[in-house]
């Protein structure tokens, strides 16, 4: 009688929080992106870069790419078509003439203010199984794990380093 080997390990999804994180997150975005293009002509990326521009009013493309986690290429694709729409202008710093400054135009506002609303309900709706203090909780467990992230990619390195050195060695930095 031959013995069953035992199964691999796997991760239960069930358990692991990035699969939850990222399945929240990819709904969401899909969700609102379908809506923000049917209602506004918009897509989620550039209602992410509107929320910006709302908050900080002048932006460069690498801050937003800090911000939000964009690739710098993706943020300057879209404020090409967000310019060619109106909803932004470029100027050059003072300080450093190569760097470009987006701003916010009345335009973009207004779209940034119709589309706010939409936002706030889909929010509301998805927030609403929660009580007021487990929201908060909620949140404040949600800025820790962000501010967390440094660290998984520091541990994550040290990890690669320790037990693929080779993989990394290969692979290029940056």
């Amino acid at each position: 009688m031959r013995s069953k080997k035992p199964a691999p390990p796997v991760i239960d999804l069930e358990q692991y929080a990035p699969a939850y994180l990222t399945w929240i997150a990819n709904k969401l975005s899909g969700g609102a992106s379908s809506a923000y293009l049917r209602a506004f002509d918009v897509g989620i990326e550039t209602w992410r870069l509107l929320v910006l521009l709302a908050i900080e009013n002048d932006v460069t493309a690498q801050s937003c790419s800090r911000t939000i986690g964009m690739d710098k290429a993706s943020v300057s694709r879209v404020f090409k078509a967000m310019q060619a729409d109106g909803l932004i202008t470029f100027s050059l710093d003072d300080r450093d003439g190569r760097l470009r400054i987006a701003s916010i135009t009345e335009k973009g506002r207004a779209l940034h203010d119709q589309i706010l609303e939409l936002a706030r309900e889909r929010e509301r709706v998805f927030l609403s199984v929660l009580t007021k203090a487990e929201r908060e909780t909620l949140m404040d467990l949600l800025r820790r794990l962000h501010d967390n992230l440094p660290s998984v990619e520091k541990a994550t390195a040290l990890f690669l380093e320790e037990r693929y050195p080779e993989a990394v060695a290969r692979r290029p930095r940056g």
